[in-house]
């Protein structure tokens, strides 16, 4: 009696629009047939999704296959068509020595027999090899093509998923994400840090697109992508106003990225203890207070030494001082005097840094256009690019430095609200909100021995907005 063929399936497709997996369950099931009609058994089937065989990317499922003909568990490939299995001549090769190294003969498609075991077969398999790989560099020039018209006109991106803050067609606004955003690019503009904005996310109830928690780095690329301020980019780069409505406006953006850019220079990575750190001045000296633990609690303290530069003759215990400030901080939220400084039109500094940024993103805009219809090399398009790109930079950094309103509008008139849940925040959030609204507090020498702060030792100076 003969030995039974074992046969493994192999089953791929480069592009899965929608994440159905149809194209393969199709290869699979003709595949089975046609080993069904040839008498062999298959022993195992090996898919790759959604993954293209000429773009160089790993295919695991195509790799375990080959493991398992090295190790001569198969005894042939069934595939539906020869560039299922590759589209590239060095990779069929490849797959070639290893089916003569494990005795390999078995090798049947669905559109065709290829039988590599003869001259002729490999042949014909290396001629639909090359022309399979020369459909593909022809697509893949078409579809660069296709992509960068696309981005020049603003539209969006095709793909199975959806960017956050917008439905599945990729341009409708989705209301209630687009609040979450805004809400927390308020909160990293009034330094909240990434890593609490990502706790506020999953106690909220807030999931990503896939339905998963947060994390720093997924929240830092979802508030920094310029798709938030209505911008099409293609390959890393702004090429056009995109066809879709902008959640966040350039400047939030803007204040948002230099946020990032001073956290990331400060280096601050430890979890805060204290919620006035580097807000607290010494009333004799001006130095900054410092944060100090011992046995007796938390305080601030004058520290002196060339490291700390104060006089170290000054000292507060730190929860009634900071209960004392947050009061005081909830209570200016509700005052019409802070509402009334929030309602002022852009200054004219303001003013003019967002025409410059407007010209300049222009100019780029323009500059590109150039490049891309070839009236311009490269080696020019680059070196015309960077002094521009330099510019709008430093116009996004000044302009967030002069905004500094916006982190308020969401807080002003919420003093009481906030009271009410204030212990329920997190120390970077009750940070980020007596920040928004205080510039430093001084704090006055006290009575020796004193055993309760006296209020009239705090002096909050408020930020001039």
């Amino acid at each position: 009696m003969a030995k039974p063929v074992r046969v493994a399936i192999y089953a791929r497709i480069s592009s899965d629009q929608d994440g159905t997996g149809l194209g393969v369950a199709r290869q699979i099931k003709e595949c089975r047939e046609l080993a069904e009609r040839r008498g062999w058994i298959v022993d195992e089937v090996f898919t790759d999704n959604d993954v293209s065989a000429y773009s160089r990317r790993r295919r695991p499922e195509y790799e375990r296959m080959l493991e398992a003909m090295r190790e001569r568990r198969l005894d042939g490939v069934v595939v539906y068509h020869l560039d299922r299995l590759t589209r590239r001549p060095k990779e069929l090769e490849e797959f070639v020595e290893i089916c003569d190294a494990a005795g390999i003969k078995n090798l049947a498609t669905v559109a065709g027999d290829v039988n590599i075991g003869t001259g002729d077969g490999l042949l014909v398999a290396r001629i639909q090899a090359a022309v399979a790989a020369n459909e593909s560099a022809s697509k893949s020039r078409r579809l660069r093509s296709r992509y960068r018209q696309d981005a020049e006109a603003g539209l969006p991106h095709g793909g199975s998923g959806r960017p956050f803050g917008y439905e599945k067609d990729r341009v409708t606004v989705n209301r209630a994400e687009a609040k979450v955003i805004r809400e927390a690019a308020a909160r990293v503009i009034a330094g909240e840090s990434l890593r609490s904005i990502c706790v506020w996310l999953d106690e909220s109830g807030v999931r990503t697109v896939e339905g998963g928690p947060w994390r720093v780095p997924t929240v830092k690329t979802l508030l920094t992508n310029p798709r938030l301020i209505g911008k099409r980019t293609h390959r890393g780069e702004v090429v056009a106003d995109a066809v879709w409505k902008p959640i966040l406006t350039e400047t939030v953006q803007a204040q948002v990225i230099a946020r990032l850019d001073a956290r990331k220079v400060s280096g601050r990575r430890a979890p805060r203890r204290y919620l006035l750190s580097g807000m607290l001045r010494c009333g004799k000296c001006g130095n900054t207070l410092f944060s100090s633990s011992r046995a007796q609690g938390r305080r601030y303290v004058c520290l002196r030494g060339p490291d700390h530069g104060g006089c170290g003759r000054l000292t507060v215990v730190a929860p009634p001082v900071e209960e004392l400030v947050a009061e005081m901080v909830l209570y200016r939220l509700d005052t019409p005097e802070l509402a009334r400084m929030l309602t002022g039109e852009d200054s004219p500094d303001t003013a003019e840094l967002r025409e410059r940024l407007a010209a300049d993103e222009a100019q780029k805009e323009e500059l590109a256009a150039l490049y891309a219809e070839k009236q311009i090399s490269a080696a020019e398009w680059i070196a015309a690019r960077n002094p521009i790109e330099a510019r709008i930079k430093n116009a996004r950094r000044e302009l967030a430095a002069t905004a500094n309103t916006s982190a308020l509008l969401d807080l002003v008139g919420t003093g009481a609200e906030l009271g009410r849940s204030w212990s329920s925040l997190n120390l970077d959030r009750q940070a980020a909100i007596v920040r928004a609204v205080v510039d430093h507090v001084v704090i006055k020498p006290g009575v020796h021995g004193a055993r309760e702060l006296d209020p009239s030792r705090v002096d909050v100076r408020w930020l001039h907005l």
